[in-house]
């Protein structure tokens, strides 16, 4: 068994990928072809945005986002603590301040309460300018948009939506990667919608930032490539990337999206009277980047994860630390009473296989090895 079956779906999609692939190899195009503006055009058609800009990976697309609006030394960027490093890592990366924000214990998002904290907090301190809020839609399920774009508006800070483990989610109709000022995702192959390789986009609605963006991620450059008008990057999603990823999208729209949530929805109803099961408000719908049970407490979970392991079946902790104990934030002094349930949910959580190619009888598998086990 395993945790995100990517043969599997690559043995479903065989015939179309390996068409593509083969296109590219045939024209030779690989990099800036055109299946890149293809994808990039399919992909803000379906999330509801004017620009989609794809670049080499999720981190790229956050740093070229603080690079166009210009975040630096002496601004504070709001994170939440429960999350992957680089949303933070891409703060000091340009030299701001990242503000570590907790989250809801019942859907890992951004805090609301914490957030208004943490604001206030460096407003009163008076020695960094709030300048935006990245909330990251863990798990595939997007963040309370609308509580943090009234606070964003109210404190005059930008929203940049972090999408990596989102695409595919919505509130209502709105889909994640069309919220905030700018919206980015990641390719990485595990996530919701991966390619083979790495891989990430920008979503924006703004044509000023969009152009800026194709800039920044060529170098820089103005009307050609050996013109450089501004300091960039080289970031690019390369041609047999994009190829790979529109075949995926259309399966991704046809039926993976709907299988994940019919799996969800089968480990929700079998375990939520065993373990604490993901909550999902109404009006929302998760893309189910990972299915993440909490246990009691450490000593449970990790006996149950080494349970699961001898009986074959894979599973992962997202995430053993909360991002104000990294060892590279550790000048910053922040508090572990601030962040109350981050530390929690770092010693209790638990991820179990999720993909859309998964089997009845695998699903069950597991269901019943968690039951007969806690």
């Amino acid at each position: 068994m395993q945790f995100r079956d990517l043969y599997r779906q690559y043995e479903a999609l065989k015939e179309d990928v390996d068409e593509a692939i083969n296109s590219v190899i045939h024209k030779c195009n690989f990099i800036s072809g055109e299946e890149v503006g293809q994808l990039e055009r399919n992909l803000a058609d379906y999330v509801g945005r004017k620009h989609c800009i794809t670049c080499g990976n999720g981190t790229d697309a956050l740093t070229l986002t603080m690079m166009a609006w210009d975040i630096n030394e002496g601004d504070a960027v709001f994170v939440p603590d429960f999350t992957f490093f680089s949303t933070g890592e891409i703060v000091s990366f340009e030299g701001a301040t990242p503000i570590f924000v907790d989250v809801d214990l019942d859907t890992f998002n951004i805090s609301i309460d914490s957030l208004l904290y943490q604001i206030h907090k460096v407003l009163n301190e008076g020695k960094l300018t709030p300048k935006a809020i990245i909330p990251v839609d863990l798990f595939g399920q997007p963040a309370n948009y609308t509580e943090i774009e009234k606070i964003a508006n109210q404190y005059n800070l930008l929203v940049i939506e972090d999408a990596a483990q989102g695409f595919g989610g919505k509130i209502y109709e709105k889909k994640a990667c069309s919220f905030g000022d700018m919206s980015t995702t990641s390719f990485f192959p595990a996530k919701p919608l991966g390619c083979y390789g790495d891989g990430g986009a920008i979503f924006t609605d703004d044509d000023k930032k969009a152009e800026l963006l194709k800039s920044l991620r060529v170098h820089g450059k103005g009307t050609m490539k050996y013109d450089n008008i501004r300091v960039g990057m080289n970031s690019r999603l390369d041609t047999m990337q994009a190829a790979i990823l529109d075949v995926k999208l259309k399966a991704f729209k046809s039926y993976e999206l709907k299988q994940v949530n019919d799996i969800a929805n089968q480990y929700t109803e079998k375990l939520k009277n065993i373990v604490k099961v993901p909550f999902i408000p109404e009006g929302y719908y998760s893309s189910w980047a990972q299915y993440t049970i909490q246990l009691k407490n450490e000593e449970e979970r990790n006996r149950l994860q080494e349970v699961l392991k001898e009986n074959n079946i894979p599973s992962m902790i997202y995430y053993p630390k909360p991002m104000h104990r990294q060892l590279a934030f550790s000048d910053y002094k922040y508090r572990d009473e601030d962040y109350k349930n981050a530390i929690q949910l770092c010693n209790t959580v638990l991820s179990l296989p999720m993909h859309p190619y998964m089997t009845n009888e695998e699903i069950n598998k597991i269901i019943d090895v968690i039951a007969k086990n806690i």
